[in-house]
């Protein structure tokens, strides 16, 4: 039995997610129906972690256990050949056979990008979140500080996040203005919660539109109240870029978000 393990890129506006659901056509399904295809075999895919409907992927990380002798090569050009266009994989190699895509993440690292401009984007609709009006940036990397290390993420998730436990370490933050108007903002963290990403995005935005303080935010995550923080920013500005392995396995499934 091979072990194969896949980077896989992905716009995710047209799917519900990345774990197959009931109601709607998922990322994960797709790719299975694929190597199922070119294997002969039935095919469950481990991703490093869920992301929601409408939420893309540069670095998602998945593996799957095959008994099929076809090349790295022939399952990178053949799944590719019978994936949409929306769906490619990047990178196929045979792993350790105890590699676990969810289980062996270190880290994640998410960029979210907000197209900051008075005229809304044509090329960007879809993978950005458009503001017209301007976001101070200074304020909005002043409050970073706040949300690295340690800390109860309770008012920066969903109420209906999976996990029970809402404590994660953030390991870092940026917040950069490129060219056009562009914003991206980039986390790094030990694992996250439902929403996390896109609830601190909305709360830095409110930072930036100079309705919320370093020390007010302080207050929200203390709070540990959803009530508390800003509104969840739209999916379709969220990327997955990253996912770092190493020696540290996790124990609890929850921390695969």
């Amino acid at each position: 039995m091979r072990n194969i393990k896949l980077i896989i890129e992905y716009d995710g506006g047209a799917y519900c997610g990345w774990q197959r659901q009931s109601n709607g056509l998922a990322i994960q399904q797709v790719i299975e129906e694929c190597i199922g295809k070119m294997t002969g075999e039935s095919v469950r895919l481990t991703g490093s972690g869920r992301t929601d409907t409408g939420v893309h992927a540069l670095g998602q990380v998945a593996n799957f256990h095959t008994t099929s002798p076809l090349s790295e090569r022939s399952l990178l050009l053949g799944i590719n050949s019978l994936l949409p266009a929306d769906i490619v994989i990047r990178e196929v190699c045979e792993t350790s056979p105890s590699f676990h895509a969810c289980f062996d993440a270190v880290s994640k690292a998410y960029l979210y990008r907000i197209c900051n401009r008075q005229v809304r984007p044509a090329l960007e609709r879809n993978h950005a979140w458009f503001i017209w009006e301007p976001l101070d940036l200074a304020r909005m990397k002043e409050t970073l500080p706040v949300f690295l290390g340690t800390h109860d993420f309770s008012s920066f998730c969903s109420t209906h996040t999976d996990s029970s436990d809402h404590t994660r370490t953030i390991l870092a933050m940026e917040v950069e203005r490129g060219p056009d108007g562009r914003i991206d903002i980039s986390v790094e963290a030990d694992g996250f919660l439902r929403y996390m990403v896109r609830t601190i995005v909305g709360t830095l935005v409110d930072c930036g539109r100079g309705k919320c303080s370093r020390e007010e935010v302080s207050e929200i995550l203390s709070a540990r109240d959803r009530r508390k923080a800003g509104l969840t920013a739209p999916p379709q500005g969220l990327f997955l870029v990253d996912v770092k392995y190493g020696a540290v396995k996790y124990d609890d499934l929850m921390k695969c978000r």
